[in-house]
Order: structure tokens, then C-alpha cells, then sequence
């Protein structure tokens, strides 16, 4: 199976704030995106809302729901009881959690499994008991034992971080050497029970590298680099090239 592409509208949503006005549509971008064939919508509400508004989450839990019942939601955060209330109040199918400043410009590193295992085991619990999927951003070092307690409190995946090959856009040999570990990690993970997605400063350019490293990618959840290419393309346009990269047979 082809690896899934979830939206991300937090760029959507920093361009309608640049203004006191309701466009560009974070809704109506989505419905597009969805359209289009993209799998699910992913959202970071960070505190300062200054992206996507905590009042932005129930109009696309409802397009969800109303107009493309396969698709999934994806809220993505650091899990303070805010956010988690937020999650429970919205009720999205994936809910990836990132060790996020919350004064941080974007994410930018994975969690330290070891040191934060005894706080992440019960936000795990509280949210796998509620039935939802729960992701957590991982580094891309291959660590088996970091993916054992990953696995052991209740992550039902990784996000790997992919800012470092992004970041090798004009270096092929660094992208390979960054690909070939990102899918070393994948592999361990995938034999520990755990499924796998990926994100950031993914490109049409850089994810077919990928996909070939991690055959069994499950989901890209892509926001910059998709908002950008739809400046030129489109956004249905975009959201088809973004699939084909990821190894969708698109028309």
C-alpha cells in the first residue's frame, strides 16, 4: 500500500491571520484538499493560536464527518491538559503528540523516549482507552530501545521527524545517507508492532527517496511544502502531485 497523505493547514491558517477576514477558507482549502484525494486533514493548535484557532477544529471535525466520512483527523500537539481537553472535546482518529515549546516556530526534534516515559504512559492510556490512534514524534536514530518504551506505553505509532533530510534538498548524498536511516528506524519500529508516519519539509522532490527507504510508510503529513506548491499548482493539483510522489496511482 502507498503511503497516505494527510493535509496540514496550519499554513492555511497563518495566511488567513495575517488579516481580521475569514480567507482563505481553512475549511474550504480542506474540502478541496479532501477532494482531491488526500486522506485526512492534520492541524497543530499551538496556545498562541496563531496558526489554526481552537475555533477552527469543529467545522473541520464537521466537513470530516459530513462530506468525507473515510477520511481522518489529525490533531498533533504537546499534551498539556489543554490540548488534551481540545482532543477529547473534537474527537479526531489520530492524535500525534510533539514535545513542543510552546514558543517553539515549528516542530523540530522527537520526543526523548527515555526521559519522558513517565509522563507520556498515561496521556497513552487516557487517549488509547478513548479509541483513538496515538502517534508520537520520534527522532530519526535508529534506538530500538527508545521504540520498545514508544511501543511498551501505548503509541500505536511514530511520527519520524524528517526536518534533517528536508533539510538536504541540495545535497543528494546527505539526503541518501538521511533516507537510508530514516528507514532503519522505520524497519525497527515496524518489527516492534508499531506503524509508521512521517513529517516535515516533505516535498514532491524528497518523498519518492523516502518512500523507497520505508516501503511500509503509512502516512506523510504534509502542510509547508504542500502550501507552497499550491501557490503554483493549485491546491488539488498540489494534493495530486504530493500522492503521485508518494507512490498513489493518481489520474
Amino acid at each position: 500500500m502507498a503511503a497516505l497523505l494527510s493535509v496540514n493547514l496550519n499554513a492555511i491558517a497563518m495566511l488567513r491571520n495575517r488579516r481580521d477576514l475569514p480567507w482563505p477558507s481553512v475549511t474550504g482549502i480542506g474540502g478541496i484538499a479532501l477532494a482531491a484525494g488526500a486522506s485526512g486533514l492534520t492541524v497543530h493548535p499551538r496556545p498562541d493560536q496563531r496558526h489554526i484557532r481552537f475555533s477552527d477544529l469543529a467545522p473541520i471535525r464537521t466537513l470530516i464527518d459530513d462530506l468525507y466520512p473515510d477520511a481522518e483527523f489529525n490533531i498533533e500537539g504537546y499534551p498539556s491538559e489543554d490540548f488534551l481537553d481540545l482532543v477529547e472535546r473534537h474527537q479526531p482518529e489520530q492524535v500525534t503528540l510533539v514535545p513542543d515549546d510552546p514558543a517553539q516556530a515549528t516542530s523540530d526534534h522527537g520526543w526523548d523516549f527515555r526521559a519522558h516515559r513517565a509522563m507520556l504512559a498515561p496521556v497513552c492510556k487516557r487517549l488509547g482507552d478513548q479509541g483513538y490512534r496515538v502517534s508520537l514524534f520520534a527522532d530519526g536514530v535508529p534506538d530500538r530501545e527508545a521504540l520498545e518504551i514508544a511501543r511498551d506505553i501505548g503509541a500505536h505509532r511514530i511520527e519520524l521527524y524528517t526536518g534533517p533530510y528536508g533539510g538536504t534538498y541540495a545535497d543528494p548524498d546527505a539526503a541518501e545517507r538521511i533516507a537510508a536511516e530514516l528507514g532503519e528506524t522505520a524497519a525497527i519500529a515496524i518489527d516492534l508492532g508499531l506503524g509508521v508516519n512521517a513529517g516535515h519539509d516533505l516535498t514532491v522532490e524528497n518523498l519518492p527517496r523516502l518512500v523507497r527507504h520505508i516501503p511500509d510508510l503509512a502516512e506523510v503529513s504534509v502542510g509547508h511544502g504542500l502550501t507552497a506548491d499550491a501557490l503554483e499548482f493549485g491546491m488539488a493539483e498540489s494534493v495530486r502531485r504530493f500522492r503521485r510522489a508518494c507512490g498513489q496511482e493518481v489520474e
